[in-house]
């Protein structure tokens, strides 16, 4: 369980930072937009791509900030933020763990993962047209992460709806299927450095990492040959390794050592 404490120890602690007031040097302003240790701006590059198509013309803090958080993730992290940073993530592991937990089933189930590259596209295609960057201004993350930091009580009725549908309409289907910044950073992480690497010769096929996947498509490898993951969807959520009593699968940032 040592991934899943981690992540959340971050993602209680990035809200903790926002909130209060005393923590402003640190962390000050929203997951959009952002200061930190007040002078490294830090900026939604999903965010800021949708305001350049709305508007054409984009901040130039804006815009190093976008350039700050996409090497972070695109050439570094990958896509870690769906899973350490990203507030919805909380919810809609718990709703996987009640789901579990009772056994609830659902004839309407979402197999295809492309539906978010299409939301994704439709979400710049009207951000030009709409003159409007259109996820930004009604993204729930946005609504959940704000709710939190600055008080209020919209975000909670928020928060059940996202609930509900990982419950009851389809598994992970709010992370996994519709939510195109997820989608964005799957996208551009598709080469970053750090990844989940198998080695074969431990597997022993009990599957587990690939029954406790969120987006088990990335573990095509699991059993066959030795590889890193290859795809951007994986979230680097480490609960892969976490359940890996063979010690077949750890996280991999550089191939420096040559196996012997």
């Amino acid at each position: 369980m040592r991934y899943l404490l981690a992540r959340r120890m971050i993602q209680i602690g990035i809200l903790v930072l926002f909130a209060l007031p005393f923590t402003d040097f640190i962390l000050q302003g929203n997951l959009s937009s952002s200061r930190f240790l007040s002078s490294i701006p830090l900026s939604d590059p999903f965010a800021v791509l949708q305001i350049f198509l709305a508007s054409f013309s984009v901040d130039v803090m804006a815009l190093f900030g976008a350039f700050v958080v996409l090497f972070l993730y695109a050439i570094v992290l990958g896509r870690v933020f769906c899973s350490w940073v990203c507030p919805v993530n909380i919810i809609t592991d718990f709703a996987a763990f009640i789901r579990l937990k009772f056994g609830f089933k659902s004839k309407f189930v979402i197999l295809s993962k492309n539906l978010r590259y299409g939301i994704v596209l439709l979400v710049l295609i009207l951000s030009f047209i709409l003159s409007l960057p259109v996820f930004e201004s009604f993204s729930y993350i946005g609504i959940i992460h704000r709710g939190i930091i600055f008080g209020g009580a919209s975000w909670l009725f928020v928060a059940f709806i996202l609930f509900c549908i990982d419950t009851f309409l389809s598994p992970r289907a709010v992370c996994s299927h519709f939510c195109p910044l997820g989608a964005f950073y799957a996208v551009v992480s598709r080469f970053a450095l750090l990844k989940v690497k198998h080695k074969v010769e431990r597997c022993t096929k009990c599957y587990e990492c690939i029954h406790i996947c969120p987006e088990k498509q990335v573990l095509h490898m699991i059993g066959k040959i030795s590889a890193s993951v290859d795809s951007g969807e994986c979230i680097r959520c480490g609960r892969c390794i976490e359940v890996c009593n063979d010690n077949a699968l750890n996280f991999n940032l550089f191939d420096l050592r040559k196996e012997k």
